[in-house]
């Protein structure tokens, strides 16, 4: 006698004449059967996390990038400091925690990319090809600001910081640093009165960066020369994020183990060494004193929405893709809610990081917190690090500064580039192209190193702050708001809240199910009003951009969304009827393969359907005495051509 595998005592053969199958493999476990054999095996090729901690160490390291240090502050102070904190959080329990948990939820269910997933309602694959796009966007810039991160990371190693003294070759008569010699001569001269002149004061930190690092030219349209010392860099940074995912997640989930935590012991150091300056107290109340008038202002509640949204790394693809790569019945409810708050608590955090130091600097200086306060590339590399060389060992602290810079956006890349690859490699799903993975990565890198290369010319930092206003913004948030509704109204509520209820054990609490149907959908499209209402165009300090490059900007945003309405059409186009209704019907319904990647989850309205003839042979087959099922056997082939052997009868 053997126990099948529910825990059915099965009648054996009385002898061992009869062949039996061999041993089964993890193909045959648990319910599976054998005609499935190939699915099981390309989801192990495929790869999971080894622990639960690495998952959640990437999404982290995914979400908590550089606009937590360079942008959350700056939009706190601006917003009404500790009083802006409350719509904050309020976006983040009604949008941001809740689309977390969706993405998450989706990618876990099926084990697929941010294309795979699109099963669930074939028409709107161009939702996962729109995802694709923007992550291509931000993932070519974004290196060029690690690359810039890792420039000034290296010429930090030195005894004095080259953007300390106004006493360079590069310095214009302009140029007043707060450590010059030619400084205390005008002792009788108050800085602030300096600073007020009509001859606009220029520090050596900003120069640096203008007149050496950038070289920048006079217009967007005037490339110049590739900055070679850049150009190596961006190679450096691409040679690191192509090395940490040589082996998909199985390397990347071991490098988080240092890129996710790292940041916070640099944070740490950052923070102690900063409250204890002579000024920090004052930058930290700049940052944190409630001004309570500003929060019935809708701009204050559109900036803390869309800084929640962009924050977590919402429909760029990366959360369903990192999410893909879980076991089925990981419990992603919680890992959305730790990821989601420790998110928002690093840019808190961050905040006091920044403010003591600029705090410090305004008293050196004498002026306003106001005067030194700035926020992206202008407060990572021109008012942080001119903060930077007050400090006594002034290297040391620049270069965990500019190390923290690099392992927060290199955690951002590891997934962006993750993404691209997941999506090849589960679109064209061959055991070719699963087996050289690698080389797709390695592709994909190099073509987004060549891309990177027009951003390290003398006219690249226009062309950087141009995709970031326009490739990655009100078209993330159009492809957000399709996906809630795809999923929500059109794949169907109930059916989705049971695909969750079948994957975690418990259906998503009712706060979960209201905020996915109506209030979720609701904040974002509210984001998209106000991002249209404040909309105005891109400037770079007093450089305003002309028109057809802005003509540009809105090129790369649509080339996301386009991708929703042309793939529509065409699926449409393809799908089988008569009238156009019920092509609509057949190009939204869920397609067969939809469900759980793996043959022993796909249970209930997911378990594998058979013919009549199958099922009313297993009805008969228990009542066979044991030479009726020997005879069977030898009659048969042990598993045929379509997978229906007798060792799947016994086995159902």
């Amino acid at each position: 006698m053997k126990l099948g595998t529910h825990g059915a005592v099965q009648p054996g053969p009385p002898d061992g004449s009869c062949q039996q199958p061999g041993p089964r493999g993890p193909s045959q476990q648990n319910g599976a059967v054998p005609g499935e054999r190939g699915k099981q095996e390309k989801s192990v090729k495929r790869g999971n996390w080894g622990n639960q901690i690495e998952f959640v160490l990437t999404s982290v390291g995914y979400a908590v990038g550089l606009g937590n240090v360079w942008r959350f502050p700056y939009l706190c102070y601006r917003n009404g400091g500790g009083a802006f904190m409350f719509p904050y959080f309020i976006m983040l329990v009604f949008c941001g925690i809740p689309l977390f948990f969706m993405e998450l939820s989706f990618g876990q269910f099926a084990s697929q990319g941010c294309l795979g997933v699109w099963r669930v309602s074939p028409m709107f694959k161009g939702v996962g090809y729109g995802m694709m796009v923007v992550s291509t966007y931000i993932g070519i810039y974004y290196n060029v600001v690690i690359c810039i991160a890792f420039y000034y990371f290296f010429v930090s190693m030195t005894r004095v910081l080259p953007w300390t003294y106004c006493s360079n070759p590069w310095n214009t008569p302009d140029c007043v640093g707060v450590l010059d010699g030619n400084l205390s001569s005008r002792a009788a001269l108050n800085i602030t009165q300096l600073l007020n002149t009509t001859q606009k004061r220029t520090s050596p930190s900003e120069e640096y960066w203008r007149r050496y690092v950038l070289n920048l030219s006079d217009d967007i349209g005037n490339l110049g020369e590739v900055r070679l010392p850049l150009l190596g860099c961006l190679g450096v940074s691409w040679v690191v994020v192509f090395l940490c995912l040589i082996k998909g997640v199985k390397s990347s989930g071991k490098v988080v183990y240092f890129t996710a935590t790292f940041p916070y012991v640099v944070l740490t150091i950052l923070f102690v060494r900063g409250i204890t300056l002579e000024g920090a107290v004052t930058g930290i109340m700049y940052y944190l004193t409630p001004q309570w008038d500003k929060i019935l202002n809708a701009k204050v509640w559109g900036d803390a929405a869309s800084q929640i949204f962009y924050s977590l790394g919402c429909a760029w693809g990366g959360l369903i893709t990192m999410a893909s790569y879980n076991k089925f019945n990981n419990n992603c409810y919680r890992d959305s809610i730790i990821i989601s708050i420790t998110n928002c608590a690093t840019s808190v955090y961050a905040g006091f990081v920044i403010f003591s130091i600029l705090g410090f600097m305004a008293n050196h200086l004498g002026v306003d917190v106001s005067k030194v306060a700035d926020h992206g590339p202008g407060l990572a590399f021109v008012a942080y690090p001119e903060a930077l060389t007050l400090l006594p060992i002034s290297p040391l602290w620049s270069v965990l500064f500019f190390f923290m810079l690099i392992l927060l956006g290199l955690g951002t890349q590891f997934c962006l580039l993750e993404t691209l690859v997941t999506a090849i490699v589960d679109e064209v799903g061959n055991e070719w192209i699963i087996r050289k993975k690698t080389f797709v990565t390695l592709g994909v890198a190099v073509a987004g190193f060549l891309l990177g290369v027009p951003l390290t010319t003398q006219a690249g930092i226009y062309w950087l702050l141009l995709m970031d206003n326009y490739a990655a913004s009100f078209s993330l948030v159009v492809i957000s708001c399709i996906m809630c509704v795809a999923i929500m109204y059109i794949y169907g509520h109930r059916n989705y809240f049971k695909d969750i209820e079948m994957m975690l054990g418990f259906p998503p609490p009712l706060f979960f199910q209201i905020c996915w149907r109506f209030i979720s959908p609701a904040i974002i499209f509210f984001i998209l009003v106000f991002t249209v209402i404040q909309y105005r165009p891109i400037s770079y300090n007093d450089y305003v951009y002309p028109t057809w490059a802005i003509s540009i900007g809105f090129l790369m945003a649509l080339s996301s969304v386009i991708c929703i309405p042309i793939y529509a059409i065409y699926k449409v186009c393809r799908s089988e009827g008569d009238t156009l209704l019920e092509r609509l019907k057949n190009a939204t319904k869920a397609s067969k393969d939809w469900g759980p990647a793996l043959p022993e989850h796909r249970s209930g309205r997911y378990a594998p359907v058979f013919s009549p003839s199958t099922e009313s042979h297993l009805e008969v087959q228990p009542l066979q005495p044991e030479k009726g099922q020997n005879e069977a056997a030898a009659a048969s082939p042990v598993q045929g051509s379509n997978g229906s052997a007798h060792s799947q009868d016994s086995r159902l």
